[in-house]
């Protein structure tokens, strides 16, 4: 039986199509391929949005700012010292991107305008830090991306 370039094209796209739906399905059904959500309720946070710009504002207009960064003992907060540590209240949320399940928050609790995570808490990676905070009642909210190594 001969085939014509005509039938081999339908027989193409058949195949082709047939191999995509067999890797949506395998994708879908399999729990390695975690798919979910980066937020939860998306809708609900997305309403609180023009809040969070406003907060960035403020803490992008300090003189001086808290610097979030990653040494060898773990992820250091350093508050300037013109700041007094017991009106700094908040939380700072680790955000794993390649994994929902390592994520944790951790309340302010400064100690001579220091707050240290311990590195025995993080694993190596990217890490997304989002601190959440307020100073004399203004609210603040300083983000910055860090790598464990």
């Amino acid at each position: 039986m001969k085939i014509n370039w005509g039938t081999g094209i339908v027989i193409a796209f058949g195949l082709f199509m047939s191999f995509i739906l067999y890797f949506v399905f395998e994708v879908q059904s399999n729990s390695k391929y975690d798919n979910d959500l980066v937020v939860e309720e998306y809708y609900k946070y997305d309403s609180h949005f023009q809040e969070e710009m406003a907060r960035i504002q403020n803490a992008h207009d300090l003189q001086q700012k808290p610097i979030i960064a990653f040494n060898k003992e773990g992820v250091k907060v350093s508050f300037p010292a013109s700041f007094e540590s017991d009106k700094i209240k908040g939380n700072v949320l680790l955000y794993r991107p390649s994994n929902k399940k390592f994520d944790f928050n951790t309340k302010i609790a400064v100690v001579n305008s220091n707050l240290l995570i311990p590195k025995s808490k993080l694993i190596k990676g990217r890490w997304d830090v989002s601190m959440e905070w307020q100073y004399e009642g203004k609210k603040y909210l300083t983000k910055e991306v860090i790598y464990v190594n």
